[in-house]
């Protein structure tokens, strides 16, 4: 069951029974337009989980309950996606990247760690190049810099998303989650739209990446959407992969940044992986 009210603050607050339903207290945070929707669970350093396109907050499932064992896990429905509204604006990553900026500020976090996963990690990295003064630590998994990393016949397959496909995703989890907590159901082929276009955007975020501030792990599956010569790549960025570590870790890069390929793992099973938990805890919970 959920109940409602309203805090001191004016925000809507959703309190859920835990018997029936994920784990947390939802909550709503009017942000650049957006009625943006986020839950909190766990105590301790916060960390913003950024869910893939398609998806949602709870979509993490044992990993956001891993997490939260350790840290004040902050899981948000990005815009269209859950139970945040679609707007009047495309599904821009640089735009979702201003909305987690803008929740920081409103509730009034401390740099934050932020970990995000597929277009979640896209977000999390443009966050940090935009707002490194706002942020801790960076995990970015299965998150591409570059649109022509993915393989081929994947982007022939993106290519094909729009609301035309609608109809034939009925059967998939992304559909079933979206009917199942979206605040409008029907918007689903719109979202599909949206998304398609969004992937049909080309973009290289090599140089900014080049100049990365914030401490950042970039993770990835050893069967991902894109060859791991791609995640490496991006460590080379990150002054990773230029020498040996040395005996008290004086070669690795100077930013604090790492490299994770985890085995035995694809795109569409890193996120809910107990490996995948195990690697986000190490990187956040170093000491300098």
């Amino acid at each position: 069951m959920t109940h409602r009210k309203t805090n001191e603050r004016g925000t809507i607050v959703t309190t859920v029974d835990q018997d029936t339903a994920a784990p947390g207290i939802g909550q709503y945070a009017e942000v650049n337009g957006l009625r943006l929707y986020y839950e909190t669970s766990g105590s301790g350093r916060p960390l913003i989980l950024l869910h893939g396109g398609l998806g949602a907050g709870e979509m993490f499932g044992p990993v956001r309950t891993a997490l939260a064992q350790s840290h004040q896990v902050i899981a948000v429905d990005l815009q269209g996606h859950g139970r945040t509204a679609d707007i009047d604006r495309p599904i821009d990553p640089w735009f979702m990247a201003d909305d987690i900026a803008a929740l920081i500020d409103h509730l009034g976090l401390d740099r934050p760690d932020l970990v995000g996963y597929s277009l979640g990690g896209g977000v999390a990295l443009r966050a940090a190049v935009r707002y490194p003064e706002k942020i801790g630590r960076v995990v970015a998994a299965s998150a591409f810099i570059r649109r022509t990393a993915v393989y081929p016949e994947m982007l022939e397959q993106q290519a094909q998303v729009g609301a035309a496909v609608a109809e034939y995703m009925k059967d998939t989890p992304m559909y079933e989650l979206y009917q199942r907590i979206a605040p409008r159901p029907e918007d689903f082929p719109r979202l599909l739209d949206k998304i398609g276009a969004a992937m049909a955007k080309d973009f290289d975020l090599s140089e900014e990446i080049r100049g990365l501030r914030v401490p950042t792990l970039i993770v990835a599956a050893d069967a991902d959407m894109a060859p791991p010569s791609h995640f490496v790549e991006v460590f080379g960025l990150l002054d990773g992969g230029q020498r040996d570590g040395g005996w008290m870790g004086e070669g690795r890069p100077k930013g604090g940044h790492a490299l994770a390929i985890l085995p035995g793992l694809t795109h569409y099973t890193i996120f809910s992986s107990p490996l995948f938990a195990a690697t986000v805890l190490a990187f956040l919970d170093e000491q300098p």
